[in-house]
């Protein structure tokens, strides 16, 4: 049986800058798709996730600027997911030859968490701390405080509601694209399931896909080479290499930002302390060197 590997894509290697418009979205797919070219093989079977932080931030844009019915969050989860499914799968079908099925994912979450109390996923474009302020909806400081994100609440995946489907396509050898965006967030009701106004974190989604369909490996490309420590000071290091109880250490010392680099930390960990191979931080351009151990942040 092929070798699989979950491979969670950044909202960068989707969306090349918060200006960018939908034309320029396919060229910015089938430049990352290009550089992953090393994890095309007969023996591995990819299964894609991806954020869209960037896209559900615009959606919230268009729909402050329009004068039609808002849809709620976990309606734009659901079209975005759509969106870049279909723009990965038609650039795979040219690139790889391969024909991967994008599926619309839900997540159940737990409808007293308590991040719906703590609004903490950054969505959206940038601001300045004083356009932050004139802000009529959440926001909080990212990246060291040098900037400011609408934040929204981002509850834990507790299950996937359509991995039994998923996993049936991957013992096919089937790649498949799911998990967009973190999934639909929604709770177990006493009728059925119903959607909540949320976006949950696709590294933590992606870390439940992983151990659910036995992955060997779980890798999350984004815009920098490594995990560091005291990143954005002089004291930068990078993480190299690291077991899960080295990367707690960490993460109860509040070395992550929780907007950025903490929930790919904590869902590494996560992954490999409950059984995964091992777990890469990367880049793109970096991804062939990763996957032979000689780049980015190796947790085994």
């Amino acid at each position: 049986m092929a070798e699989r590997t979950v491979l969670a894509l950044g909202g960068h290697c989707l969306l090349e800058g918060e200006d960018a418009d939908h034309a320029s979205q396919p060229a910015t797919i089938r430049r990352t798709v290009r550089r992953l070219g090393p994890l095309q093989s007969a023996d591995r079977t990819v299964v894609w996730t991806h954020g869209n932080g960037p896209q559900v931030g615009n959606r919230l844009l268009e729909q402050a600027a329009a004068d039609t019915p808002a849809h709620p969050l976990d309606v734009l989860v659901a079209e975005t997911q759509g969106h870049l499914g279909y723009l990965l799968a038609r650039v795979l079908d040219s690139q790889w030859n391969e024909t991967a099925l994008p599926v619309t994912t839900q997540a159940v979450v737990d409808a007293d968490d308590p991040a719906f109390e703590s609004p903490s996923k950054p969505v959206g474009p940038r601001y300045t701390a004083a356009e932050a302020e004139r802000k009529p909806f959440e926001t909080a400081p990212v990246e060291g405080g040098n900037a400011h994100r609408r934040v929204v609440p981002s509850p834990r995946p507790q299950r996937i509601v359509e991995a039994d489907a998923i996993e049936s396509l991957v013992d096919r050898g089937q790649s498949v694209i799911c998990g967009g965006g973190g999934g639909v967030p929604i709770v177990e009701t006493d009728d059925g399931l119903e959607g909540r106004e949320a976006v949950i974190d696709k590294d933590h989604t992606s870390a439940l896909l992983g151990r659910r369909l036995d992955a060997r490996e779980l890798v999350f490309l984004t815009d920098v080479p490594y995990a560091y420590l005291d990143y954005g000071t002089d004291e930068q290091r990078p993480i190299e290499d690291a077991d899960p109880a080295t990367l707690r250490e960490y993460l109860d010392r509040g070395e992550f930002g929780t907007g950025s680099m903490r929930p790919k930390v904590d869902a590494c960990a996560r992954f490999v302390a409950e059984g995964g191979e091992r777990a890469i931080i990367t880049t793109p351009e970096s991804v062939d060197a990763a996957l032979a151990g000689d780049a980015g942040t190796q947790i085994r």
